[in-house]
């Protein structure tokens, strides 16, 4: 049986491990197994097959590793979901206490809370959503209150 051969089991089995581990670094060295796999079809010696496995591991592991780790801890460019309404503006329908309360938020009316519990928001008055919570915004007056 030809090297090569073993060289894309030896991938296969690294890419299943990568699958279960998600560590980045298997997958890296499943890819090298591959590239060994190549040079060893290529009718090259198995000196040459390990140093393509060797070389194509350290730089996976070395320069790709790095750069995807990075890019995974980045947080998403642009908001979305209810991360998206904080800090929008919104309108009381319903007076808002610290308890409870109705506003008008992108469209959509939304049960809300007063951030300070002592203030008592009246209808009509424009707020801006400082964090949601569950399904309730938690808002404060863009204006002071009478």
């Amino acid at each position: 049986m030809p090297l090569w051969i073993l060289w894309i089991v030896a991938a296969v089995a690294l890419g299943i491990a990568e699958a279960l581990t998600l560590t980045l670094s298997l997958g890296l060295l499943a890819v090298a197994a591959l590239v060994a796999a190549v040079v060893g079809a290529l009718g090259m010696g198995v000196a040459a097959q390990v140093i393509a496995f060797v070389t194509a591991s350290a730089a996976g592991v070395l320069v790709v590793r790095p750069i995807a780790r990075r890019h995974l801890r980045q947080p998403p460019l642009l908001a979305s979901g209810t991360a998206a309404l904080v800090g929008k503006s919104g309108l009381v329908i319903e007076e808002v206490t610290g308890d409870h309360g109705l506003i008008k938020l992108s469209g959509e009316e939304w049960s809300a809370r007063a951030l300070d519990e002592d203030h008592v928001i009246p209808a009509g008055t424009h707020v801006d959503v400082m964090e949601i919570d569950g399904a309730t915004a938690v808002v404060y007056p863009r204006e002071a209150l009478p």
